[in-house]
C-alpha cells in the first residue's frame, strides 16, 4: 500500500496533523492559497458572466509542481484547508491543478475538522467528502464584489483625493461608523441634572447612603442647581424612617463560549489585544503547540466560527471536570444550552480548549506569555459557560421622609451580596462601561427594619452633566460591526489594520477617531454611493453571501444585481465627484504679504490656508482648528493612554534622531513601536475652562515629550502646573495628596504632592486599601507575567491578591 497525500495551508498545522496519521500519509503545506486575481487587471467579466480569471500567485509555481509530483505517486490526495469559505476555495484551486487531464489520477477528497486532535483527525479520514461548490461560490462572491468596489472606485480617489487611497466594501462601512460617531459627539449638548444623596446612621453600621428618587410618588429630575437648593430647603430638620426593606435573590447566569467576534471583543477589552494579534495567537494556539514528549497538539477549537455549538464528548468532559476542580454544586444539572444566531453555521464549534484537562497552569510551560494569556481567557470561559449561575441576595431599601412644604420624599439604596460563586469562581465578562450591577455590588448596606427610625447625618446635592456617546475601541467597533450584520469577524483584522494605515483613522488611548482624510474620504463615497455604503445594504449583502453558501441563491445573479447598480453609481460619480485637490474655499483671512484674500485647500498633507494669488503669491499657513472637521479630534480625549496592540502593555513617549515615536513599556521583551504623525507632534495649547491659582489666567492642555498635562497659559512667566492626584491621601502624612510624577527618563511614579516636606514615593501606583496581614495604610499595583495584582509595598510582608480589572483576571 502507497503513501496518502493530505494538503493543509501552514508548515504548523502540518506537522500536528502527521502525528496523527502516521508514516502512511504525507503532510505538505500549500501555504495558503494558490491562485488570487491578478493586481494589475480587474480580472472579471462584467459584460458576461462575472467569471473571474484566477491567476497562480507569484512564486507559488514552484511548490504547485512540488504538489503535484508528490499527488502523481499517491493512492490518494486529502485537501485538509481550514473549515470555512477561504478553505474551500483553497482546496478547490488545489483540486483544479492536481487533478489528472487523462483523469487516471489519484482520487481527491475534501476532509475537515473543528479541532486538530487524534479523534477530530481520525473521524474526518473515516468519511471524506468532495469539495463543497456552494461554499467556493460564497467565497467566489465575496471575492468578485470586493474586487469591483475597490477596483472601480479607488481610481476616482487617487483622482479626486490623492493616489495611493483605496476603498472597500466593509472597509468603507467602519470608516463611516467611526466618522458618524465622531460628528455625533461633536453635536452633542451636553444637559445638567443633579441628584441627592443622605447619608444616615442606622442602629449598627455601616453609614447607609440613599438617593432621592421620587416626590409625592412621582419620579423626581433635578433639572438645576435652584432646584436641588429648594430640595435641600425643604429637607432641613426632617425626620427619616425606613419605608421598606426587600430582599429577594438573583441569578446570574453565565456567557456563552467565544465565537470569533465575542473572543475579539474580549480579549481587546481584558487583554488589550489588537483584534490581528488576537486572531495571530489563536491561529498558533489551534495549529498546534509543542508539549514536550506529547509533540505538538492543537490546544483550541478553529478560532473563525459564529456557532456557540458544544460536541456531547466536550459536554462529557466539561462535566466531568467542574466538580473535581470546584464542587458538585458547581455543575448545573443538565448542560447549559446556547442559542446561536440564525445564520450561524452549526457545522462548526465554538472556540473552546481541545481539553479541560489542558489546564492553563498545566500548559504555562510550553506557552509563551501572549498565547497564555490568550489560551486562560478561552479556557476560562468555556469552563464558566458550563457551571452553574452565580446566586445574589439583592436588598433594596426605601427610606422615607416630609418635606417643609408637606411633599413626601422617598429615597432608594440597593445592594447586592454573592452568596454563591457558582461561574464567577471562574470568569467574570468584560464590560465597555459600568452599570447599576457594578454599584450594587459595592454598596455596602445596614441592617434595618421597617419603621426604623434613622439619624441624619449630611446631605449631599452634586451636580452631573449628560456624556456624549463613547468613541470606538476595537472591541466596541467589532461589536457594532457584528450587531449590524457588516462583514465577517474572520475580516475585521484587516480592515481595522486597513483603515489606520491608509491614514482614515487614528487610534489614541485606545480609541479611534476620524482624520481630515477620514472625513473627506467618507463625505465623497457616502454623496456619491450612498447606498452601496449603507449599513442595511452592507448586511443585506452577507445575507445573500449566506444564502449562496446555503445553495438558495445563484452567485451570478447576486452579482448581476448589485453591478447594475454600481456602474450607474459609478458613471454618476466620474462627472459629479468633487475635486478636492481643485478645492478652494474661501475664508475670512487676508494674506500678510500680498493682502489678498486666503482660501482653504487640500494637499498631500490635508487641508492648509493659501493665498488667493498663488502662483504670484506663495504665502500658506496650517488651518485653525474650527476651519477643519478633523482637526477638532486631537483634543477630545484627555489622560488617554496608548496600548501596544502586540503585548498590550502601556506605551510610552520617546524621542529619536526621526522625532517623537511611541515605543512599549515591555521592552526588550516587546520591542513594538510606532512612529507619531506631524499631527501627533505638533498640538497646539487647548484652552480650559479653569483658572490658574497663582496668577488667575486661564489653564490650557499641553502636550509634552510624556504626554498631556495642564499648566498655566500664561508660561514662562507663571510655571504653574496642575498635578494629577489619583484620589488618595498620602499615607505617610495623611494631610497631602498622592499625585502622579514622572522621572526624568519618563518612568511614572508617585509621591506626596507636599514634596519636599513629605518624602513619600512609590514606584506602584497605590490602592486605598489596608494590608490584611501587616496592617500596611496601602498597597500598590503590581503588574507580573500572571497579571495584574494588588501587593503589600512592605518587602517582608508577602500579601498579594488578583486585581478584578486586571487582564490576567479572565
Amino acid at each position: 500500500m502507497g503513501k496518502s497525500l493530505v494538503i493543509v495551508e501552514s508548515p504548523a498545522k502540518s506537522k500536528t496533523i502527521g502525528k496523527y496519521l502516521g508514516k502512511n500519509f504525507e503532510v505538505l503545506a500549500s501555504l495558503g492559497h494558490i491562485k488570487d486575481l491578478p493586481k494589475k487587471d480587474l480580472a472579471v467579466d462584467v459584460e458576461g458572466d462575472f467569471t473571474p480569471k484566477y491567476e497562480i500567485i507569484e512564486g507559488k509555481r514552484k511548490l504547485i509542481q512540488e504538489l503535484k509530483s508528490a499527488a502523481k505517486t499517491a493512492d490518494a490526495v486529502y485537501l485538509a484547508a481550514d473549515p470555512d469559505r477561504e478553505g474551500e476555495a483553497i482546496c478547490y484551486h488545489l483540486a483544479e491543478e492536481l487533478q489528472a487531464k487523462k483523469g487516471d489520477g489519484p482520487k481527491i477528497f475534501r476532509v475537515m475538522f473543528n479541532e486538530i486532535t487524534a479523534n477530530a483527525i481520525k473521524k474526518a479520514f473515516e468519511s471524506p467528502t468532495a469539495v463543497k461548490t456552494s461554499l467556493v461560490d460564497a467565497q467566489q462572491a465575496r471575492r468578485v464584489l470586493d474586487r469591483l468596489v475597490g477596483y472601480k472606485i479607488s481610481p476616482l480617489l487617487w483622482d479626486k483625493v490623492r493616489r495611493g487611497l483605496s476603498a472597500g466594501r466593509v472597509q468603507t462601512v467602519a470608516l463611516r461608523l467611526i466618522v458618524d460617531r465622531e460628528r455625533e459627539i461633536r453635536a452633542f449638548v451636553k444637559q445638567e441634572y443633579w441628584t441627592i444623596d443622605v447619608s444616615l446612621n442606622a442602629a449598627k453600621p455601616p453609614l447607609l447612603k440613599v438617593r432621592l428618587a421620587k416626590r409625592d410618588g412621582v419620579n423626581l429630575e433635578i433639572p438645576d442647581e435652584a432646584a436641588a437648593t429648594a430640595i435641600v430647603s425643604n429637607l432641613e430638620g426632617a425626620a427619616y424612617t425606613v419605608g421598606s426593606v426587600a430582599t429577594k435573590e438573583k441569578r446570574r447566569n453565565p456567557v456563552p463560549p467565544f465565537i470569533t467576534s465575542t473572543l475579539q471583543q474580549e480579549a481587546s477589552r481584558k487583554l488589550r489585544f489588537s483584534v490581528k494579534r488576537t486572531m495571530g495567537l489563536a491561529q498558533r494556539l489551534y495549529e498546534g503547540v509543542e508539549l514536550g514528549k506529547e509533540g505538538a497538539v492543537g490546544l483550541i477549537t478553529y478560532m473563525r466560527t459564529d456557532s456557540v455549538r458544544v460536541s456531547n464528548d466536550a459536554l462529557a468532559e466539561v462535566r466531568k471536570f467542574i466538580p473535581e476542580r470546584f464542587s458538585p454544586a458547581h455543575v448545573p444539572p443538565q448542560p447549559h444550552l446556547y442559542k446561536g444566531k440564525k445564520d450561524a453555521q452549526d457545522a462548526h464549534e465554538a472556540i473552546r480548549p481541545t481539553s479541560v484537562y489542558n489546564t492553563p497552569e498545566e500548559m504555562e510551560k510550553y506557552l509563551s506569555e501572549d498565547e497564555l494569556k490568550l489560551y486562560r481567557l478561552i479556557w476560562n470561559r468555556f469552563v464558566a459557560s458550563q457551571m452553574s449561575p452565580a446566586l445574589f441576595d439583592q436588598t433594596t431599601i426605601e427610606v422615607n421622609a416630609k418635606g417643609k412644604d408637606n411633599a413626601a420624599y422617598l429615597f432608594r439604596a440597593t445592594g447586592s451580596v454573592l452568596k454563591f460563586d457558582g461561574f464567577l469562581a471562574v470568569y467574570q465578562e468584560g464590560k465597555d462601561q459600568k452599570d447599576e450591577e457594578d454599584d450594587e455590588l459595592k454598596a455596602k448596606l445596614p441592617a434595618v427594619s421597617q419603621g426604623e427610625s434613622l439619624r441624619f447625618k449630611a446631605i449631599d446635592p452634586e451636580q452631573h452633566f449628560t456624556e456624549p456617546p463613547a468613541r470606538f475601541t476595537e472591541a466596541s467597533l467589532v461589536k457594532e460591526l457584528e450587531s449590524d450584520g457588516v462583514g465577517r469577524p474572520s475580516t475585521y483584522a484587516s480592515i481595522l489594520s486597513t483603515i489606520q494605515e491608509r491614514g482614515y483613522v487614528k487610534k489614541e488611548g485606545g480609541k479611534f477617531s476620524p482624520t481630515d482624510l477620514g472625513f473627506v474620504v467618507t463625505d465623497l463615497l457616502v454623496a456619491n454611493f450612498d447606498d452601496i455604503f449603507d449599513l442595511r445594504y452592507t448586511a443585506r449583502m452577507e445575507e445573500e453571501l449566506d444564502e449562496i453558501e446555503d445553495g438558495k441563491l445563484d452567485w451570478r445573479r447576486a452579482m448581476s444585481e448589485f453591478y447594475e447598480k454600481f456602474k450607474a453609481d459609478l458613471v454618476r460619480a466620474e462627472s459629479e465627484m468633487e475635486d478636492i485637490k481643485r478645492m478652494e474655499k474661501p475664508t475670512d483671512l487676508i494674506c500678510d504679504k500680498c493682502g489678498r484674500g486666503m482660501v482653504l485647500k487640500w494637499g498631500k498633507h490635508g487641508y492648509f490656508i493659501s493665498c488667493s494669488g498663488y502662483p504670484e503669491c506663495t504665502n500658506t499657513r496650517e488651518p485653525s482648528a474650527d476651519m477643519v472637521e478633523g482637526e477638532a479630534a486631537e483634543f477630545t480625549e484627555q489622560d488617554s493612554v496608548e496600548y501596544c496592540e502586540n503585548c498590550g502593555r502601556e506605551m510610552v513617549l520617546k524621542k529619536g534622531r526621526f522625532g517623537q515615536f511611541l515605543a512599549c513599556t515591555g521592552y526588550p521583551d516587546c520591542k513594538t513601536t510606532r512612529q507619531l504623525n506631524a499631527t501627533e507632534q505638533r498640538k497646539s495649547d487647548v484652552p480650559l475652562d479653569e483658572d490658574c491659582p497663582v496668577c488667575n489666567s486661564k489653564l490650557v492642555l499641553k502636550y509634552g515629550r510624556f504626554g498631556e498635562f495642564t499648566a498655566c497659559s500664561n508660561y514662562p512667566t507663571c510655571k504653574f502646573v496642575k498635578q494629577k492626584t489619583i484620589g488618595i491621601a498620602c499615607p505617610n502624612c495623611t494631610e497631602g495628596q498622592v499625585v502622579e510624577r514622572r522621572s526624568k527618563r519618563g518612568k511614572t511614579f508617585y509621591g506626596c504632592n507636599r514634596y519636599p516636606e513629605c518624602d513619600f514615593v512609590a514606584w506602584g501606583k497605590p490602592i486605598n486599601e489596608k494590608c490584611p496581614q501587616c496592617g500596611s495604610p496601602y498597597l500598590v499595583e503590581k503588574y507580573l507575567k500572571k497579571g495584574a495584582f494588588a501587593a503589600c509595598p512592605d518587602k517582608e510582608c508577602k500579601y498579594s491578591r488578583e486585581l478584578e480589572t486586571a487582564a490576567a483576571t479572565v
